[in-house]
């Protein structure tokens, strides 16, 4: 008891410690947009730029890894594009990476605005996962709105919607920049801007331009030019087009018109028709409200002081009455490494397999959903490494198993090699259990305990408070042939083998069939990228 004893009391406080909630990777100062289910059609979906967004879990590693690029490359696409993060492992985010049919973590996807609002494209990203690659990635997809200009069609450029203010960049390069792609779609429908080389010597001469770049405003009619002379930047280049025109809002502002619509199919003559649609619209929207905001209420209320934490078992005894016995039911059981030093802590597989399972417990309590028990179980345990040996286990790496002493069947997860404890996997796993699909495999003779090994060692802990219990009740019988036989010490164990094998609730997880985490692969040093300046 003494020599595993430091780990045990660590173990359980690590665990009592864990969030309740996913705690997200970016912090609010973070250049990475955070984005939700709730917002994500408004900033990202239905957003004038190209974006660029992250689905991650915050016990990721690959995550963790990519943070400093992605951060960088958000730093790099200011103004020019949108870099986001979603948080799926949140519980308010789960269904919609669902939806988003996110497999894997991190995900990366750019959205690309269409012709169609609120309708864009969406294209994985699977290039290297360094700052220039992403920039380079999410540059290409903005899209050109630029009009490229030449001596022999300048003049009708000019000509064509007199009244409407242009903006000229001279330049010596022939491709078209980020900073300026980025500036015409700000600008679109408002300001039209266009780029001619230094080879158009008629144009160039046309506006007295000597030096390159050089960017030229005409604010329309018989105004006279403006030559700007400020950094190559993107806010003041935006400023300096705002003194002629508004730049287009980002995200556009919501309508205001949905109110009117519920009145149209009822409208006929007279007050009275008008009044029945306004009724109507009420009735069909409060009852949405109080169903979805107090049901949230009450089961917050109800159910999260009720939820489970990962019970550390400590004793030998503690492993033959949780799961390892002949008449213990479905039970999920945690084995983890003891480090050399049993005052550290777990290795951090060990903590993300830990908190995975505790994110699961915590899922179904909150939903009512009836779940088999989790245990955690100490190498250092007696008997946790002859149940290494017994199941063909491996002796350092965190294995997690379903086991059932009284059918005689355990499963076990495939971490591969101790690499895959993510939420969404196990979660997986759990719910194949749980519908029975899981592979089976027979429990060796060994490997379960039996009561008369046990015995000498739970009398202590365990006999002085079942003995005056029991010893009241059988006494005026003095009938020794029925102890055995009797339905209070039965009933209990049927209910907890039945539970996990036939679920009536069991759901699959919000989040569809997952793949391997992706790889993460960074550079050491990354050149850097100037996309503001290449003007």
């Amino acid at each position: 008891m003494l020599k595993h004893s430091s780990f045990v009391v660590l173990l359980t406080a690590l665990l009592g410690a864990l969030p309740a909630s996913a705690e997200s990777l970016y912090t609010k100062k973070s250049p990475v947009l955070q984005v939700d289910a709730t917002n994500y059609d408004r900033l990202i979906a239905r957003s004038n730029h190209v974006s660029i967004v992250e689905f991650y879990a915050p016990w990721c590693g690959h995550c963790q890894n990519l943070k400093p690029a992605y951060e960088k490359a958000a730093k790099s696409l200011e103004g020019l594009a949108k870099v986001a993060a979603v948080n799926c492992d949140d519980e308010a985010n789960k269904s919609f990476c669902g939806i988003m049919r996110i497999q894997g973590f991190p995900t990366l996807r750019m959205v690309i605005p269409s012709d169609k609002p609120g309708k864009p494209k969406h294209e994985d990203y699977k290039g290297p996962r360094t700052a220039k690659g992403i920039v380079d990635a999410v540059v290409e997809k903005i899209p050109n709105r630029v009009k490229r200009l030449t001596d022999k069609n300048i003049d009708d450029w000019l000509t064509n919607s007199n009244e409407t203010a242009k903006a000229i960049l001279f330049t010596e390069k022939g491709t078209t920049s980020a900073l300026l792609r980025a500036l015409a779609i700000d600008f679109h429908g408002k300001i039209q801007i266009g780029q001619i080389r230094n080879k158009e010597t008629s144009a160039v001469d046309m506006f007295g331009v000597t030096k390159f770049p050089t960017f030229v405003l005409l604010p329309g009619s018989d105004k006279p030019s403006v030559v700007y002379d400020g950094e190559l930047k993107k806010k003041p280049m935006l400023e300096f087009l705002s003194q002629v025109a508004e730049p287009n809002q980002d995200p556009p502002p919501l309508k205001k018109s949905s109110p009117q619509k519920p009145k149209k199919p009822t409208t006929t003559a007279g007050d009275t028709a008008t009044d029945k649609p306004t009724e109507s619209a009420n009735d069909s929207t409060d009852p949405r409200e109080p169903k979805k905001f107090t049901a949230s209420e009450r089961r917050s209320q109800a159910e999260e002081p009720k939820v489970p934490q990962l019970r550390v078992l400590s004793t030998t005894t503690d492993l033959r009455t949780t799961c390892l016995s002949s008449k213990t039911g479905t039970c999920i059981l945690a084995i983890v490494p003891v480090p050399s030093d049993p005052n550290l802590p777990p290795s951090m597989s060990a903590l993300q397999a830990l908190n995975s399972l505790s994110d699961i417990e915590r899922k179904h309590a909150l939903r009512q959903a009836r779940l088999f028990p989790f245990y955690v179980a100490p190498d250092d345990i007696e008997e946790v490494p002859k149940l290494r040996d017994e199941l063909g286990l491996k002796s350092d790496i965190v294995e997690i198993i379903a086991i059932n002493g009284k059918r005689g069947w355990w499963r076990r997860y495939d971490s591969a090699d101790g690499s895959k404890y993510g939420v969404v996997d196990l979660e997986k796993w759990v719910d194949q259990v749980r519908m029975g699909e899981a592979e089976k495999h027979k429990i060796p003779e060994g490997a379960l305990l039996s009561e008369s090994k046990e015995e000498p060692k739970a009398e202590p802990e365990v006999i002085p408070e079942q003995e005056p219990e029991k010893e009241p009740e059988q006494e005026p019988e003095q009938e020794p042939e029925e102890e055995p036989e009797a339905p209070p010490q039965d009933e209990p164990e049927q209910k907890t083998e039945k539970e996990p094998e036939h679920e009536p609730e069991a759901t699959p997880s919000a989040i569809p069939e997952t793949e391997p985490q992706q790889e993460t692969t960074e550079s050491p040093k990354e050149p850097k990228t100037a996309v503001h300046e290449e003007l």
